[in-house]
C-alpha cells in the first residue's frame, strides 16, 4: 500500500513538472511571437515613413512636378485660349468652353482660375482681389494655387501686376493697357432676371432684343422712383449686346467703359466666358429722364484715409456706431501714407476717365456720368 502511494506522488510530481515545462514553454512562445510581432510592425511603420517621407521629399524638392505647369493641362489652355480670342473678337457675347473640375467648388472662382492659369507666364505678377481684399481666404488660397503651379511672383499692389483676378469688384487705380482684369462671375445672362429660359435669353441676344429688360428697368422706376439695381447692371457692350458685368458694385460700372485695359469674365460653373476689350463702348441701360446712378456718400469718407473720392463699405460695429472704410485695401493703404495720392498717380499723364466723377467733393455726393 505504502508502495503504490509512493509511485502515486511520484507519477503526480513528474505530471506537475510536465505542466510547468509546457506551461513555460507556451510563455517562451508566447513572448518570442510577441516580439517578432513587435519587430515586424516596427519595421513595417519604419518604412512606410521612410517611404512617404522620401515622396515629400521629391515632391518639394521637383516644386509639385506631378503637375502639368499652372496646374491645367495644355490642351484646357489652348481651348481656354482660343475661347478668350473669341469673346475678345465679339465683346459683350458669351462662348462656351469646357470648363474643367478644380480644387474648389464650383461658384467660388472656378471660371476666373481657369482663365487666369491660362494666360500667366513665368514672368507675370499675380494679384487676387476677393470684394476689394486681398487677404481673404479666398484671394489667399487661389494666389498660393497660382504661386505654387505656375511660379509667379504675387502682389497686392494694383499697379505692379500683370494680371489681376478679382471678385465683385474693379480696382479704385487706373489700370494701364499691359493688364488683364480677370472677374469672377456666378451669372453670365442679364436677362434670366427677366426670363429663366436660356434658350429663349439666346435668341433675344441673336435679335438685339431687349424689350423685357427695359420693361423691368420700368418697373423699378415706377415702385422706387429710379433705377435700384445695386450690382449687375445690365450694360450695352458695343452698342450690340446685353452684358451682366458681374457682381461689380454701381460705383465700377463706368470704369468698364473705353478703358485701356482688356476685361475677361468667366464662369465655371456655366461654363461661358465673355469679354471686354480696350477702348471698348460700355454704357449701362438708363431713360433720358431717370439716368444711371452710382451710389452716393453724402457727408461720408474713409475712417483710415480721409477718402471721399472711393467706393465706400458701411462697417457697424458692437456697439451699434457705424464708419466708413474704403473697399479697395489696397489703396487705402497707399493713401494712409499719402492723401493726396490720385486713382492715376502711376500714369504719365492724368486721365478722366476711371470711374465717377465727384460732383461736390466737400459733401462726397456723386453722380452717374463717368468722367
Amino acid at each position: 500500500m505504502t508502495e503504490i502511494n509512493a509511485e502515486t506522488d511520484a507519477e503526480v510530481e513528474e505530471g506537475n513538472q510536465d505542466d510547468n515545462v509546457t506551461t513555460q514553454s507556451r510563455d517562451y512562445a508566447d513572448q518570442y511571437t510577441r516580439n517578432r510581432s513587435t519587430d515586424e510592425l516596427t519595421e513595417t511603420k519604419r518604412g512606410a515613413v521612410e517611404t512617404v517621407d522620401s515622396l515629400l521629399d521629391k515632391f518639394d524638392d521637383d516644386n509639385l512636378s506631378g503637375y502639368n505647369y499652372a496646374y491645367l493641362d495644355e490642351h484646357t489652355k489652348r481651348e481656354m485660349r482660343r475661347s478668350i480670342i473669341k469673346a475678345i473678337s465679339i465683346p459683350g457675347h458669351q462662348v462656351p468652353y469646357a470648363s474643367r473640375p478644380m480644387p474648389l467648388a464650383r461658384g467660388w472662382g472656378t471660371g476666373g482660375i481657369q482663365a487666369s492659369l491660362s494666360l500667366l507666364g513665368p514672368d507675370d505678377t499675380f494679384k487676387v482681389i476677393d470684394q476689394g481684399s486681398d487677404e481673404s481666404v479666398n484671394a489667399a488660397n487661389i494666389r498660393r494655387l497660382a504661386s505654387n503651379t505656375a511660379d509667379v511672383e504675387t502682389t497686392t499692389d494694383t499697379t505692379n501686376a500683370d494680371i489681376i483676378q478679382t471678385r465683385h469688384r474693379i480696382p479704385e487705380e487706373v489700370l494701364t493697357d499691359e493688364q488683364i482684369l480677370v472677374l469672377q462671375v456666378p451669372v453670365t445672362d442679364p436677362l434670366r432676371k427677366v426670363d429663366g429660359s436660356d434658350a429663349a435669353n439666346r435668341r433675344r441676344h441673336a435679335h438685339r432684343n431687349y424689350g423685357k429688360m427695359w420693361v423691368h428697368l420700368y418697373e423699378t422706376v415706377v415702385e422706387w422712383g429710379e433705377i435700384n439695381i445695386a450690382a449687375r447692371y445690365p450694360t450695352m457692350v458695343a452698342g450690340r449686346y446685353l452684358m451682366d458685368p458681374s457682381p461689380i458694385p454701381r460705383w465700377d460700372v463706368p470704369k468698364l467703359n473705353h478703358a485701356d485695359s482688356l476685361f475677361i469674365f468667366a464662369a465655371g460653373r456655366e461654363a461661358r466666358i465673355y469679354a471686354v476689350p480696350p477702348h471698348t463702348s460700355v454704357e449701362p441701360l438708363a431713360f433720358e429722364d431717370r439716368t444711371f446712378q452710382v451710389e452716393r456718400f453724402p457727408g461720408a469718407s474713409c475712417h483710415a484715409c480721409g477718402s471721399t473720392d472711393t467706393y465706400l463699405t458701411e462697417v457697424e460695429t458692437d456697439d451699434g456706431s457705424v464708419y466708413y472704410s474704403c473697399n479697395d485695401a489696397s489703396f487705402c493703404h497707399k493713401r494712409q501714407q499719402k492723401p493726396e495720392l490720385d486713382r492715376d498717380h502711376h500714369l504719365e499723364q492724368s486721365t478722366n476717365r476711371w470711374g465717377p466723377k465727384m460732383s461736390d467733393p466737400d459733401s462726397g455726393d456723386t453722380v452717374g456720368d463717368p468722367e
